[in-house]
């Protein structure tokens, strides 16, 4: 199957093929000294105006971050919008499916669900990995439209190894987040954009940047995939506070250094885990979190709850496994006290 000349026009939804995007006139003019009277704003307020629609400012920046163009890139309210956008482009209500690997981010399935599209799922081997021959024989059987793809994959922490094969023998589009790339030292799927039409990457401010509050995530895409994402969102979907707040951070530029101080105490707490009796198992991960195989897991999670660590249980949907992700120094502490003193 050759995906390199793949038509995408022919994967989207007539209905959105036919949909005229909402257009801010000041977003796409450029003016010297405006007199804004065209959107019935207040005069006054220190957050009157409606925020640029284009994202022109923050979208240079990344370009020029990722190398990429600007029209290479569409920003959405968190990452969570664009997977939903994306459903809505490509996915046919009550006729289409989506695909996606068990156990991954739930959200995949929830808004597919919701835009009552089928949700189909590929079980992962003992090793929370793809087994290829299953991928080709469900997606020969079913043709789904979109494959999400979460690699470093969220719940289990392992990323995906040859991506390409996957963007070569899927008959529509592949998504592939990258959420947690930052802490992998994995190269970023961005790399294949210009070989493969139907790639869309997402990536986001809330994890490695640390900007999880400003709810801001991004698509990587062909311009023509980015046109219809940008035909289809809220006109207004990053508020001007949210915006302001990622430019000072890209200015600011901290990524590595957050990085780093993640990746030592992921190291730091590793090392104080292995020694813990009621830890079965912390599987690999290229991730800020672990996941991790408990003696007695019901009794772990209550004790943890008490002493008020919020961690995210996994069972039964992954047998006795709780999620836990890497806190500073302190927290870290007090998750390995707990659990070196934990009843079980």
């Amino acid at each position: 199957m050759n995906n390199t000349t793949i038509n995408i026009n022919s994967l989207v939804r007539e209905n959105i093929l036919k949909l005229q995007p909402y257009i801010s006139f000041r977003d796409h003019n450029e003016f010297n000294t405006p007199t804004f009277l065209d959107a019935n704003e207040s005069p006054f307020g220190e957050c009157n105006r409606y925020p640029d629609s284009t994202q022109k400012i923050l979208k240079n920046k990344l370009a020029d971050l990722k190398n990429v163009s600007p029209k290479q890139i569409a920003v959405g309210n968190g990452s969570d919008e664009l997977i939903d956008l994306i459903i809505k482009i490509f996915c046919e209500p009550k006729k289409d499916s989506i695909l996606m690997m068990n156990p991954s981010f739930a959200m995949y399935g929830f808004y597919a669900t919701i835009n009552e599209n089928k949700v189909l799922q590929i079980n992962l081997d003992e090793n929370f990995e793809i087994v290829k021959d299953d991928f080709l024989k469900i997606t020969q059987e079913n043709s789904p439209k979109v494959f999400f793809l979460c690699s470093p994959n969220n719940p289990t922490g392992n990323s995906t190894e040859d991506i390409e094969f996957y963007l070569q023998n899927f008959n529509g589009i592949v998504v592939v987040d990258e959420a947690y790339i930052e802490f992998s030292g994995k190269k970023s799927s961005l790399e294949l954009l210009d070989q493969y039409p139907n790639l869309i990457v997402l990536q986001t401010f809330s994890k490695a940047w640390g900007i999880a509050g400003a709810r801001v995530g991004m698509a990587y895409a062909s311009e023509e995939i980015i046109k219809l994402i940008n035909t289809v969102k809220a006109p207004y979907n990053v508020n001007v506070l949210s915006q302001e707040l990622i430019l000072n951070s890209l200015n600011e530029n901290k990524l590595e250094e957050n990085v780093n101080k993640i990746l030592a105490e992921r190291a730091w707490l590793q090392d104080q885990l292995k020694t813990i009796d009621c830890i079965e198992k912390v599987f690999p991960t290229d991730a800020n979190f672990f996941l991790i195989k408990m003696k007695n897991v019901s009794n772990v999670y209550e004790q943890m709850l008490k002493q008020e660590i919020l961690t995210s249980r996994r069972d039964p949907a992954i047998s006795g496994c709780i999620r836990i992700n890497i806190g500073n120094r302190q927290e870290n502490e007090k998750l390995v006290n707990l659990l070196q003193n934990v009843i079980l």
